[in-house]
């Protein structure tokens, strides 16, 4: 399975191509790799995310699009997907057991047609986003650490290669899933940043301590008056808690 020497992934937030090449620029060089949404691939497609990634040396690039739809559909979408070259993609884990295998064969096939390295497939839980309030809220009775872990085990069933999760449920899907599936934890914050609507957070050092894999960090880099200082202030502190000094 791919690894990620260097665990930070900065969110680039925008749907102009100009704005994300400038800032992946800007921290390639303490990154390990930036995160791409819904809005910006919209906007730019598949050109815009190998722009992006060529700008910052190739970068790694996690496209968090987050499809939902019926099996077919999300095969279809994945297998476009792979024409952007990204290093991860993602589904909804609540799309359900079919939708979930037919995204994994579809990572295989895309990665074929378009002569890529198959991206690996996430399962969003429970957004970061979402509290339990919020949870019930949409009809789901279950506590929110009981709906992330129901899901990510039916993610691992379907060879599904992790789950985007917050950091507060990385320690039980841990210890549940195993040391090979992938966590990636968004709404990590630094001590010292503001918390913005990330509802369910922790900082670097606090995730990967929990167990996560990759840690994407948005707002306090890419809003700060030095991204490029930022950036590094944030992977200094991730070797900090990687080396066991904090």
């Amino acid at each position: 399975m791919t690894a990620f020497p260097n665990p930070l992934f900065v969110a680039l937030d925008t749907p102009d191509v100009a704005e994300a090449t400038t800032m992946a620029a800007k921290v390639a060089e303490a990154a390990g790799g930036v995160k791409l949404g819904l809005e910006f691939f919209v906007a730019n497609g598949p050109k815009g995310v190998r722009e992006v990634s060529k700008a910052s040396d190739d970068v790694p690039v996690f496209l968090d699009l987050k499809f939902h739809d019926i099996p077919n559909t999300v095969a279809g979408a994945i297998r476009s997907a792979c024409a952007a070259r990204p290093a991860i993609v993602n589904v909804h884990g609540a799309g359900g057991r079919d939708m979930m295998k037919a995204a994994v064969d579809a990572s295989h096939d895309g990665a074929a047609r378009h002569l890529v390295t198959r991206p690996l497939v996430l399962a969003v839980t429970v957004l970061t986003s979402m509290d339990q309030t919020d949870l019930s809220e949409t009809g789901v009775s279950r506590s929110v650490s009981d709906q992330v872990l129901e899901l990510a085990l039916l993610a691992r069933e379907c060879g599904i290669d992790g789950v985007v999760c917050s950091a507060h449920e990385a320690a039980m899907l841990r210890e549940a899933c195993g040391p090979n599936f992938k966590l990636i934890v968004p709404g990590v914050r630094p001590a010292w940043s503001a918390t913005n609507d990330q509802k369910r957070i922790m900082t670097p050092a606090e995730a990967l301590h929990a167990g996560a894999d990759i840690l994407v960090v948005g707002r306090p880099i890419t809003a700060a008056v030095e991204p490029t200082a930022a950036a590094h202030r944030v992977a200094q502190e991730i070797r900090h808690a990687q080396s066991g000094s904090l």
